[in-house]
């Protein structure tokens, strides 16, 4: 559907996935990175693509059924609701450098407020021994 828009998709059509130096190296030459899963989309589901390619300060594309849009804004990943959306979306921010770096910023930043490792940590401890915290990410639903 986006012809004119270059892209690599690596584990599907015979097409090896990548690792390591390897999946660095093509994500540091990226603009964006689209985040599926096997299957279909499920609330909340994401495998730790999600985090390298936020981590890394690429802009975000997911389908919006993952339900990620409860935490993360429109000024801060961009959720499409199928395939027809995906393509415009991903022909809109690849034409549009400034607004497209604006929300992988956006992005990368909140995630990093609010999902870092010494939150996660923390969340983990906390709940372990019942303590009282709520986090960002709770009470979405």
């Amino acid at each position: 559907k986006s012809a004119d828009i270059r892209f690599d998709v690596y584990g599907l059509n015979d097409r090896q996935p990548i690792w390591a130096d390897n999946f660095i190296n093509a994500i540091s030459q990226s603009k964006m990175g689209l985040n599926l899963s096997q299957g279909k989309p499920v609330k909340y589901y994401s495998s730790d693509r999600f985090t390298q390619i936020i981590g890394n300060g690429l802009l975000l594309l997911i389908d919006e059924k993952t339900e990620f849009g409860n935490f993360l804004t429109k000024d801060e990943i961009i959720l499409y609701k199928n395939t027809d959306d995906l393509s415009e979306k991903i022909e809109k921010y690849s034409n549009d450098d400034k607004l497209r770096r604006r929300i992988a910023k956006n992005g990368r930043d909140k995630y990093f407020k609010y999902f870092n490792s010494t939150i996660i940590a923390e969340f983990i401890i906390y709940k372990t021994f019942n303590f009282n915290k709520t986090y960002f990410w709770e009470d979405k639903d």
